[in-house]
């Protein structure tokens, strides 16, 4: 346990300049006297490890030191051959560097985990595309993933309903979901090419990539802000949008069974708004919720999924709408025949 702590240690500072004692214990989960004294047992071993001291200092390793402890273990060789996503790649442009750097890490390999990419491919697969659906790539996502990669300035055209609008744009991380990419940026209000934007206030937006007309990266390139994560920012903006759409209610009584389908009918915010504070059940083990939905013919579809196991109790419209379909499927079924 000690060897390998130590071993991802001298790695940590083989790929930055230097650590403070905070950093190297927060990352390796230890204490900061744990650090210390690893620290002194690499220097014993013969790593160039050095202290600067000072409100400051930190650990380097020094003279440019480098180590050969980069072996991999096969499960870390084939966990490295599942981090990509072979069809995004290819959407991106990326699909020969991709390859070349399969090839080379291939070629690193000790002959017993020569097998590890074949290994990982037989194992799992990541389908992104949703299900009933032919993605199409956007014809401008290399260009955009290209100016992503650099942190190079965009300009760019896109629709917004009929009107179309143009925007000097940041591009900061690409998303994938469902077959459809998107674009986060950071956008200066009322940014246009030209502007001067320092000092501005800034804002990020995300965009699909398929409303892109037209898209020009600049010369220059952007500052990122060390504070931006794109996994954090898209899952506050998919949350926000998800409780943007469900501008209306519907008082719903469920069954036992109906309250565990629910997640599955409806959108997950809308199953978790309506089933945080149920009332308690009834004599037969039924509670009736609040249902946030998009709207009264959305609610409909969904609900109908239910069945049985749902009942409206408003808005009347939609109660009576189902009531309906309930006496029809009544004597659809009720018949003695399939004839």
């Amino acid at each position: 346990m000690r060897a390998a702590r130590l071993i991802k240690m001298v790695l940590l500072l083989q790929s930055r300049p230097s650590m403070t004692a905070a950093e190297l214990a927060r990352e390796l989960e230890v204490s900061e006297r744990t650090v210390t004294r690893d620290a002194q047992a690499l220097s014993e071993a013969g790593v160039p490890v050095y202290a600067d001291r000072g409100r400051s200092g930190g650990y380097r390793l020094v003279g440019g030191y480098r180590t050969r402890l980069t072996g991999l273990a096969r499960s870390e060789a084939e966990a490295l051959f599942l981090s990509g996503v072979p069809g995004a790649l290819r959407e991106m442009g990326l699909a020969d560097a991709a390859s070349a750097a399969r090839l080379k890490v291939s070629a690193a390999l000790l002959p017993s985990l020569r097998d590890a990419p074949d290994s990982a491919a037989q194992r799992f697969h990541l389908d992104a595309p949703a299900w009933f659906q032919e993605p199409e790539t956007p014809a401008l996502l290399p260009v955009v993933a290209e100016a992503v990669w650099d942190d190079r300035r965009v300009t760019a055209r896109y629709r917004r309903g009929e009107d179309e609008v143009e925007r000097l744009l940041e591009p900061y991380g690409l998303v994938l979901k469902a077959g459809v990419w998107y674009l986060c940026a950071r956008v200066a209000d009322g940014g246009s090419p030209g502007d001067d934007s320092s000092g501005r206030h800034r804002t990020y937006r995300t965009y699909r990539i398929d409303r892109f007309s037209a898209v020009d990266p600049l010369e220059e390139r952007f500052a990122r802000d060390p504070e931006f994560g794109l996994p954090g920012y898209w899952a506050e903006q998919a949350e926000r949008f998800a409780r943007s759409i469900l501008r209306a209610e519907v008082v719903v009584r469920l069954s036992p069974l109906g309250v565990r389908r629910l997640r599955y009918a409806v959108e997950p915010v809308a199953a978790r708004a309506a089933l945080s504070g149920p009332g308690d059940p009834d004599g037969a083990g039924w509670v009736t919720v609040t249902l946030p939905v998009e709207s009264e013919e959305v609610a409909y579809t969904q609900l109908t999924a239910l069945g049985a196991e749902a009942e409206v109790l408003a808005p009347r419209s939609l109660r009576e709408r189902l009531a309906a379909d309930a006496v029809r499927l009544a004597a659809l079924y009720g018949r003695t025949g399939a004839g």
